[in-house]
């Protein structure tokens, strides 16, 4: 190898890791940062006790609770159907 080659290397990999933070603020993530924080605003802007119906018995909880149980659950299901996709 000559010294030109390996500095030519050398460069491709400082070049790359240049972009930092530019290269991990897509517009998809910008976007899904959004979403997230106005599902968060929604979600405790609803702070009323009310009652649900699991599957048989009927509980009475703060709608925040169950709203955010239900993000989680959705966010779950959605990252291993993802992960299984790659």
């Amino acid at each position: 190898m000559s010294p030109s080659t390996s500095t030519g290397g050398d460069s491709k990999k400082s070049g790359s890791g240049g972009g930092g933070f530019r290269g991990a603020m897509t517009p998809g993530r910008v976007a899904v940062l959004a979403l997230a924080v106005l599902g968060l605003i929604f979600i405790f802007e609803n702070t009323r006790h009310t009652k649900i119906r699991l599957l048989i018995p009927e509980v009475t909880m703060p709608l925040w609770v169950a709203l955010l149980g239900t993000g989680l659950i959705g966010a779950l299901c959605g990252a291993y159907f993802m992960r299984r996709r790659k």
